[in-house]
């Protein structure tokens, strides 16, 4: 009998995760909370807390890249390929670097949506997975 895993991913030897499971639930509403989840009176566009958290320097940009993180982490668990971490970990830092930049990182908080672009990468890769 193999041993058991004990890194707590799902690798490839489980089925995976229904795309409304428990986790995907959590990571989707984190990055509607992070990216979208106020609106700006009198626009269409959206912001979150990553966007408002932005607007205190250095500080806001590395505490919401923490919470960000948990998507990736999450991502690993569930068995998402390298490449794909790599890519979530690429949008993770690109939000934290460009979005550390006064006044233009605060802009383009609201344009880029790090956290949304990641759990659209996760369940991409997820129904991916289900075909095979």
């Amino acid at each position: 009998m193999p041993a058991a895993d004990t890194t707590g991913r799902r690798g490839s030897g489980g089925p995976p995760p229904s795309l409304e499971s428990a986790e995907l639930r959590r990571v989707k509403a984190l990055a509607h909370w992070l990216d979208e989840r106020f609106r700006i009176p009198g626009t269409n566009i959206r912001i979150g807390i990553d966007g408002l958290a932005g607007l205190v320097p250095g500080l806001g940009d590395a505490a919401t890249t923490v919470i960000a993180l948990y998507i990736v982490a999450e991502a690993y668990r569930l068995g998402v390929p390298r490449r794909v971490i790599a890519r979530m970990l690429t949008n993770v830092g690109l939000d934290f670097a460009l979005g550390s930049i006064p006044l233009l990182g605060d802009v383009f908080d609201v344009a880029f949506k790090a956290n949304r672009r990641n759990v659209r990468l996760l369940l991409d890769q997820l129904e991916r997975d289900s075909l095979r």
